[in-house]
């Protein structure tokens, strides 16, 4: 287990984890680390706390005793070393002082009027990544100069993939948005460098698999491409969608969406396989250093006996894991525990089945997230409280399924209800799933609690929700995977998502959640790619309401060109508790969808409440992509 802090629900991302695992930083790392191994002995001064993750993520770098300045954390252990207090340094011995931290020049000079004049004193400043990859020069670890992230990326055996979002930054005033691009391959060697310019106003972006490779004159590959955004404004958080599309005789079409810059110890969600599937974990390391033997382990669900991996994987490279080889009995609706030990970011899982594939994501499970009694009692304002919105698709067509799934490592049960509506938000029924266990194996076909003829042709949606009416806990991290499939099984989609409270005036703990500042978020911007290559894009929008809200939505369809030029507007309106279908070749005229072009998308925007979505792509032949939407 990495000795990292990476993500705190109330504090947000970890900057400091950012500026030491960026890819350049840990090249200079590996230099610094050079140049200390003949600078010996070597004092750590660790004024931030800097020194665990430090030395966990670079064990090479040289540190013969640790100081700190702060008198209540002498004696503590980080790196392995005990920390002593920094009054010690000039009689311990050491002819180098390494600060653990950046913008350090308070403390070097406050060091260098201390020690003796022939102990050279340095800092992390040396290991800074370059000032042309930095949004704010003044001070380092701003987050806004560590909008990063990777993402799974493919151009083998037919298979492509092509990364889809929009400069949403130049909605919060930045104007010179660019993307320094690094692209691995599956042995973590690095196959290309670039960087892009980002539209100047809030237009679209692309990375293509097929294009970068015929760019590069690559050989076929299946890695990750690591993507860092500068300039940016507003947050520094990378979103995007991502395509897996097949080629000839690969005929799988599937749609995942951005990794969560965020190592976890634990990641849930994993589906076993059924009897003729197949199922991969997509293990890639976000590290310069390689995962060790044992370092990934997965477990079912609740059984709490790891398997693990005894191999090594090396630095940022990448391993298909078919489950089957650490957990070769189990079978679906059962599911599996990641235990990562936070040395990937949220990795992505492939279904194979009757020569098809599915890409789909795990969830990060979180850590010291307790029981909240407060869901249990939570006032009439509230309504219904947390929902996880997802669609019924056309049940005529479609098989619609969902598996709850635990997130949370303390969490032991989940009560849970199903609220069933149509397209016009009217109820059509209640389905109680219980008092689940944390190693259930309760999927539920929407088949087997809707009526004979209802959502045929248009499909609705459902909300999960708690019921404790056969007791159990709550800590409002509520998930699910919703799995939809052909009736005539040639193809099949699968996505998860989490709960939260929707359109409600109260707030409860950040609830109803907004994309940027305080809540309650109670406006939508939803970013929908448009199709391309015979391929149509689809939205199954959803109004959820925890409680009462507005009855209908006012919703504003917004097609944008590539550079964000906005060309025309269509409006729609949802109904409370309702969903719709939305087609953009079926509601704006070709000419305007030729107009916007291949990086053009929608913005779905709605001033008077919040919306959630499902988005993905169809093509003649029935071939379907589903998952959730991102917003800005």
């Amino acid at each position: 287990m990495l000795d990292i802090q990476t993500f705190d629900a109330v504090k947000g991302g970890n900057v400091i984890y950012k500026a030491l695992a960026h890819p350049l930083a840990a090249e200079a790392m590996e230099r610094l680390a050079a140049r200390l191994a003949g600078m010996g002995p070597v004092a750590l001064f660790d004024p931030d706390q800097v020194a665990g993750p430090l030395l966990t993520m670079y064990p090479a770098l040289r540190a013969d005793a640790l100081f700190v300045q702060d008198v209540r954390q002498v004696g503590e252990t980080r790196g392995g070393l005990a920390a002593r207090p920094m009054t010690e340094i000039a009689a311990s011995g050491a002819r180098t002082v390494l600060v653990a931290g950046f913008d350090a020049q308070r403390h070097l000079a406050l060091l260098r009027a201390v020690l003796p004049a022939e102990t050279q004193v340095i800092s992390l400043d040396e290991a800074k990544i370059p000032e042309a990859r930095i949004t704010n020069p003044k001070r380092y670890l701003d987050p806004l100069n560590f909008a990063m992230n990777y993402a799974f990326f493919r151009e083998q055996d037919g298979l492509s993939t092509r990364l889809v979002t929009a400069n949403y930054w130049a909605g919060y005033g930045a104007t010179a948005v660019r993307y320094f691009l690094r692209l691995y391959d599956g042995a973590g060697a690095i196959l290309a460098e670039w960087e892009e310019a980002a539209p100047r106003g809030a237009g679209g972006v692309a990375f293509d698999s097929r294009e970068i490779s015929a760019r590069f004159g690559l050989s076929p590959f299946t890695g990750q491409l690591f993507i860092h955004a500068v300039g940016v404004a507003g947050h520094d958080v990378v979103k995007y969608a991502l395509d897996t599309i097949g080629a000839g005789n690969e005929q799988s079409l599937s749609c995942t969406h951005d990794a969560n810059a965020w190592p976890s110890a634990r990641f849930a969600g994993l589906p076993a396989p059924r009897a003729d599937e197949k199922v991969i974990l997509w293990v890639q390391n976000s590290h310069a250093t390689p995962i060790p033997v044992g370092g990934i382990a997965l477990d079912r669900m609740g059984a709490e006996a790891p398997v693990p991996l005894m191999e090594e994987i090396p630095a940022f490279a990448t391993r298909a894991l078919d489950v089957a080889e650490l957990l070769p009995d189990l079978r679906w609706p059962a599911q599996i525990e990641v235990r990562a030990g936070r040395h990937v970011v949220r990795p992505r899982y492939e279904v194979v089945r009757g020569g098809r594939t599915r890409v789909a994501h795990v969830n990060v499970e979180r850590e010291g997230l307790a029981a909240d009694p407060g869901i249990l009692t939570l006032p009439p304002e509230m309504g219904r409280g947390f929902l996880l919105p997802f669609p019924i698709l056309p049940r005529r067509q479609y098989r619609s399924q969902v598996l709850p799934t635990p997130m949370a490592e303390a969490e032991t049960s989940m009560p849970l209800r199903l609220d069933l509506f149509d397209g016009e938000g009217n109820p059509l029924g209640q389905h109680f799933l219980g008092n689940l266990p944390r190693d259930h194996d309760v999927m539920i076909d929407l088949d087997s609690v809707l009526h004979e003829g209802a959502l045929m042709e248009t499909g609705g949606h459902a909300d999960l929700v708690y019921d404790f009416r056969d007791g159990g806990e709550a800590n409002g991290w509520l998930h699910a995977l919703m799995r939809y499939e052909r009736r005539d099984e040639s193809h099949a989609a699968e996505t998860s998502f989490g709960g939260h409270i929707f359109n409600t005036l109260m707030t409860y703990k950040g609830e109803p959640q907004s994309y940027s500042g305080p809540p309650p978020g109670l406006t939508t911007r939803l970013f929908l790619k448009l199709g391309g290559e015979g391929r149509a894009s689809f939205s199954h929008l959803i109004y959820p309401a925890s409680g009462p809200w507005a009855e209908r939505s006012e919703t504003h369809l917004q097609l944008h060109d590539g550079e964000g030029t906005l060309i025309t507007e269509e409006a729609v309106s949802i109904a409370r508790s309702g969903s719709m279908l939305i087609r953009p070749d079926l509601i704006f005229a070709d000419a305007d969808i030729a107009k916007a072009g291949p990086r053009g998308y929608v913005l779905i925007r709605d001033r008077t409440c919040r919306l959630f979505g499902y988005h993905g792509l169809i093509d003649p032949e029935g071939r379907f992509s589903l998952d959730h939407m991102f917003g800005f």
